[in-house]
């Protein structure tokens, strides 16, 4: 049963509001004031508020205000009422955070349908997030498992072997075994590194100050930061021949780790998903006043539908394709590249390739 909090110092229409809902089988709270509203809602975390904006100790902007700092309650919707016919008011809510208005004096009936309207909107919402969960929950359960344990399988079965036959192994059999071990601490450490950026990279969405920092950040030329990048990844993978890369001498509003970062995971993924003795082509040239990132590969390439629900711990066709990686990597890659002002688009066909271009705006100057 759904539970409105009625906020109204109009002591008969709250009752009539009350009368209305309750007969219709909603579960109904009131208060007289903003402040006794705004302690009601947090401790009893109603579904709905419907609230009068002129009333005595804190009117409805300053609850409402209220309601969208504090975590528990932001996400309640609100529908406003008000006697004010001018659009000001209604704009003003609207920026606070309102879900909707009601412009006194008002029939019943519209009470009604605005309230079945928001709830019916809360459910869809809830749904969404719920399902979010779910698949992100799933996507751990296969996810982790496979990736903690395969390089502590490696590490700890090596350590085990050095350990209990140090004596009888000759030079280059520990030498192999040390770079299986760091590679397998290496692919555990980015794991990790990745888990923390992305975040903090979801903590700081939230913060406009320190966005704005971000974006004050400058790289005076590309060209080396960019070039290292690439061909240490190329390197890694070890598929120099396979590079193609054209890189500008240009500024960039970022910082020069960011953009490593950036780079560093879109070219990773370049060469993950296509097969050797393929190329990865790489450019980084003016647009505007802005600079533009291509990658282009031509591996297995990407569903459409699985282009537009890119989120973190999402690895597609998992079951199908063994691949090493959280599925973080491109996720935090578009953060970064949002959270600088910039876009990031992908095409992609199956069985041919995709492509990736970033934008990142130029330094202010």
């Amino acid at each position: 049963m759904p539970k409105i909090l009625i906020v109204d110092d109009d002591v008969q229409l709250r009752s009539t509001i009350q009368m209305v809902l309750k007969l219709k089988g909603y579960e109904v709270i009131d208060a007289d004031n903003g402040t006794s509203a705004l302690k009601l809602a947090r401790a009893a975390l109603p579904d709905l508020i419907i609230s009068d904006i002129n009333m005595p100790q804190a009117d409805g902007y300053a609850a409402l205000t209220e309601l969208r700092k504090d975590p528990t309650t932001a996400a309640i919707p609100l529908i406003l009422m008000t006697g004010e016919s001018e659009t000001a008011g209604m704009r003003k809510g609207m920026e606070l955070g309102a879900d909707d208005f009601l412009s006194k004096p008002f029939a019943m009936n519209a009470l009604l349908k605005a309230v079945e309207a928001r709830l019916k909107k809360q459910d869809v919402v809830k749904e969404s997030a719920e399902k979010k969960l779910a698949e992100l929950r799933a996507n751990l359960s296969l996810m982790l498992p496979h990736e903690l344990n395969t390089p502590l399988v490696g590490i700890l079965g090596y350590g085990e072997i050095i350990s209990s036959c140090a004596d009888s192994l000759q030079p280059a059999e520990l030498a192999e075994m040390g770079r299986n071990i760091l590679e397998s601490g290496q692919r555990l450490q980015r794991l990790i590194q990745n888990f923390l950026i992305y975040s903090q990279l979801e903590l700081l969405r939230a913060d406009d100050k320190e966005i704005a920092a971000m974006r004050c950040k400058r790289v005076e030329d590309v060209h080396e930061p960019l070039t290292i990048v690439v061909h240490t990844k190329a390197q890694g993978a070890s598929r120099l021949n396979d590079l193609h890369a054209e890189i500008c001498h240009s500024p960039v509003a970022c910082s020069e780790d960011l953009l490593s970062k950036i780079t560093e995971e879109l070219i990773g993924n370049a060469f993950k998903f296509s097969k050797p003795g393929t190329p990865v082509k790489f450019s980084a040239v003016p647009e505007g006043k802005g600079l533009k990132i291509t990658i282009t590969d031509s591996g297995r390439g990407m569903k459409s539908e699985y282009i537009n629900s890119i989120a973190a711990y999402v690895q597609f066709d998992r079951r199908q394709h063994e691949q090493q990686g959280s599925g973080l990597g491109l996720v935090i890659a578009k953060r970064l590249v949002e959270l600088h002002g910039g876009t990031l688009t992908i095409e992609s066909r199956e069985n041919v390739g995709t492509t990736v271009t970033v934008r990142l705006p130029a330094p202010l100057t």
